[in-house]
């Protein structure tokens, strides 16, 4: 049993993290069966279709073969359009008309994904972006990136990810406005043109 002076070191220690003891386990890949359970009606539409405000965002995600996809699963956050982080009890029951901030949608054949949503607003006065996180087969893990809107350059140019790439590594984070004023945007899992993934 310890006395209570050998105890006392320990107690200023208490906040830091154990000594590891084991070795991490391998990644497993997140395919083929990966969308069982993750599929639910109108999980595309984070904002009412036809709402005020409310734009498509959409793109095809691609192999680094450019082949498309047809079964990747493609999962979006972001702030409603001034800004606001959706709190809302309609935003977490999908209530079909509140903005919800979160969206999941799965590829066509085609690789072509599609939501229903809002330009996202600067929650801090940075360049506003969409997070996006992918799923598909053979990842050993998913895949973290951002889809930035196209109009604000000062904005893009300061933004700390952005000004750490190269243009053409930029052009993979970048959304297209379409004449509709809606957005477009490809993802490349690898390969040439490869969309910018962020490490967590």
């Amino acid at each position: 049993m310890s006395t209570a002076a050998e105890r006392a070191p320990r107690a200023g220690r208490a906040a830091e993290a154990p000594a590891k003891t084991h070795e991490p386990t391998p990644g497993q890949t997140v395919g083929p069966f990966f969308a069982f359970g993750l599929d639910s009606v109108k999980k595309h539409e984070v904002a009412f279709p036809h709402s005020p405000g409310a734009i498509v965002l959409g793109g095809v995600i691609r192999d680094g073969e450019g082949n498309p996809i047809p079964d990747a699963v493609i999962e979006i956050f972001a702030a409603d359009s001034d800004g606001s982080v959706p709190r809302a009890r309609g935003s977490f029951r999908r209530d079909d008309h509140t903005f919800t901030g979160f969206g999941r949608a799965f590829t066509t054949d085609e690789g072509r994904y599609e939501f229903w949503t809002r330009n996202p607003g600067s929650v801090s006065g940075e360049a506003p972006f969409f997070a996006a996180v992918v799923f598909a087969r053979g990842l050993p893990d998913k895949l973290h990136t951002r889809i930035y809107l196209p109009e604000d350059a000062a904005a893009l140019a300061a933004d700390p990810l952005l000004a750490s790439l190269s243009a053409e590594e930029r052009s993979t984070l970048v959304a297209t406005r379409t004449p509709a004023g809606h957005l477009t945007h490809d993802i490349r899992l690898q390969g040439e043109k490869e969309t910018v993934f962020i490490a967590y």
